[in-house]
């Protein structure tokens, strides 16, 4: 008899598992709307489906009477521009000070005490200082989502950076490399598909940074708007931005996913994908 941990479903048997939950969900929120509305017909907390659809059309498909604009997109396309700038900010510091530290040890031991220490710092206290220091435009909003993941990409990335077998390093040095060449040629290869990961695992971090510094201090975007809604008790209009924004991070997660199988498919292999 085959134990639990060696089956495994076919791709059929997969998509259905993995779409399982969701229908649940949708169900369980189906029938719980029914019956609030059957209670009173002027719910608001759990709204219809038709009114949600309602609220997508007129959110995504009408100009706004007073911008002009489509609401949804402009929110969409101006969160995303915050969110692209300050993930690729703090990926660049991520893999530069993720492999120094981790390859030079007298880098490690001056600044690796620094970075374990503003990562334990709560990145939305310092959200008042960064609206103070920069303002309420768009700067201090991506310098928060900076402050919030580089941190804690530049500690990952040193810990893989250290656990690169010694012998790679060693047998680099008697062929004549430096430490630049090193850095280049044996560290930053193995790297690049780790930082990946780390991105990957910080961009749940990056959003929740973005929502707030939107929340509090913005004119446009995802945030923005959810929490302007939020005045008005707009559940139809606020569930298909919360949705929205999932779908938004699980595209780009997928995303990263497939960029790095794609441009280092040992690294996929090597983790039996």
């Amino acid at each position: 008899m085959r134990r639990l941990i060696n089956r495994t479903p076919d791709r059929h048997m997969s998509l259905f598992i993995a779409m399982l939950p969701f229908a649940l969900l949708l169900l369980a929120y189906v029938v719980g709307s029914d019956m609030r509305l059957a209670a009173n017909p002027d719910d608001k907390l759990l709204p219809g489906l038709g009114k949600i659809f309602d609220a997508v059309h007129r959110l995504a498909f009408e100009p706004d009477v007073r911008s002009g604009d489509f609401l949804l997109w402009a929110d969409t396309l101006a969160s995303l521009v915050r969110l692209g700038v300050g993930v690729l900010c703090a990926t660049l510091l991520g893999a530069v000070f993720g492999v120094a530290i981790g390859l030079i040890p007298y880098i490690r031991s001056g600044l690796s005490p620094l970075v374990a220490v503003v990562s334990m710092t709560p990145p939305l206290t310092l959200l008042p200082i960064l609206f103070i220091v920069f303002g309420l435009g768009e700067v201090s909003k991506v310098v928060l989502i900076i402050v919030g993941i580089a941190p804690v990409i530049i500690r990952d990335i040193s810990l893989r950076v250290q656990e690169i077998p010694r012998e790679q390093l060693i047998k680099a040095q008697t062929l004549g490399a430096n430490s630049w060449q090193i850095a280049l040629r044996v560290v930053l290869p193995q790297t690049w598909p780790r930082l990946i990961d780390s991105v990957r695992l910080a961009l749940g971090p990056a959003w929740l940074f973005l929502i707030a510094a939107e929340a509090i201090a913005s004119q446009s975007g995802l945030g923005y708007r959810i929490f302007l809604l939020r005045r008005y008790l707009a559940m139809d209009s606020i569930l298909p931005y919360v949705a929205w924004i999932t779908l938004l991070a699980y595209a780009i997660d997928l995303g990263l996913r497939f960029l790095q199988n794609l441009a280092f498919p040992w690294f996929a292999a090597e983790r039996g994908r």
